[in-house]
């Protein structure tokens, strides 16, 4: 059994758990079978290098979560909501150009998806080739790229390099 398989079992695991809400015999049961054939046919496209596997990706993944979670997602949902709350507050929405500097299709994924779930921003198209999104941005504070990628995905990026990278 490589670790390929292993770590990507626990993983889909976890999630099917999370998901199915409970953690009786059944819902062991079929997650763990789902879990395996899952991991049996798709551990090597997956998971690339086994070198890249360990506890401190692990943990920066968990703390990503949580910041992502409680901070990120708690400052952007109170914007929003000031803004409906206040429809005399101007916006001001528009499409921006932010780089990024990510070396896998991984922490690309994570940091366009962090960004289309937080509130206010939506990746509308990725160019990988010139390492650019395209963010529709609910209030263009400047369309400098640099800036754009310090107010939108400069924290992403962060910790999507150590995660995946």
């Amino acid at each position: 059994m490589s670790r390929r398989f292993l770590v990507l079992f626990i993983i889909l695991l976890i999630i099917y758990l999370a998901i199915s809400g409970g953690i009786s015999p059944i819902d062991l049961l079929l997650g763990s079978i789902t879990s395996i054939i899952v991991s049996a046919l798709l551990s090597r496209y997956v998971i690339k290098s086994e070198e890249k596997l360990g506890i401190p990706r692990l943990v920066f993944l968990i703390k990503y979560f949580f910041h992502y979670l409680f901070v990120i997602e708690v400052k952007a949902h109170l914007n929003v909501m000031k803004r409906i709350l206040s429809p005399s507050l101007p916006i001001n929405p528009g499409i921006v150009e932010v780089p990024y500097d990510l070396e896998s299709d991984y922490s690309a994924t994570l940091t366009a998806n962090s960004i289309t779930n937080t509130p206010g921003t939506v990746v509308v198209s990725i160019d990988q080739d010139n390492k650019r999104l395209y963010v529709h941005w609910i209030d263009v504070k400047t369309i400098d790229p640099i800036e754009c990628r310090r107010y939108i995905s400069e924290t992403f990026e962060k910790y999507a390099k150590k995660i995946f990278d």
